[in-house]
């Protein structure tokens, strides 16, 4: 199995960013496709973005498209979620996500029952 650990949370003013990253250990990274989830206080979790096991296939929630990009570097078993123009709406606890059984180049699952590991998360709060 692997274990994630989540940095890189924080407070930031309406419009800055924040590089969330994810270190993972155990068991050969790249036979993940990984994914960033986020959950506001009294919502659902909900998907933020996700890689494939290779890196070459990433999606990104609507909500965020065109402000946050996710990455992975498999050689240091790290995932990162770069976000910017963070917006209040933004604030929320974020955790990176782990799942096996998926081919290299395979579209990386958008649903929380997909993922079979999961971090501690990290707190990112935006203020107006």
């Amino acid at each position: 199995q692997v274990q994630l650990v989540e940095s890189g949370g924080g407070l930031v003013r309406a419009g800055g960013s924040l590089r969330l990253s994810c270190a993972a250990s155990g068991r050969t990274f790249s036979i993940y496709a990984m994914g960033w989830f986020r959950q506001a206080r009294g919502k659902e979790r909900e998907f933020v973005g996700g890689i494939s096991r290779s890196g070459d296939r990433t999606s990104l929630a609507g909500s965020v498209k065109g402000r946050f990009t996710i990455s992975r570097d498999n050689a240091k078993n790290a995932l990162y979620l770069q976000m910017n123009s963070l917006t209040p709406e933004d604030t929320a606890f974020y955790s990176c996500a782990a799942t096996s059984g998926i081919s290299r180049s395979e579209w990386p699952p958008p649903t929380v029952p997909s993922y079979n590991y999961w971090g501690q998360g990290t707190q990112v709060a935006v203020a107006s």
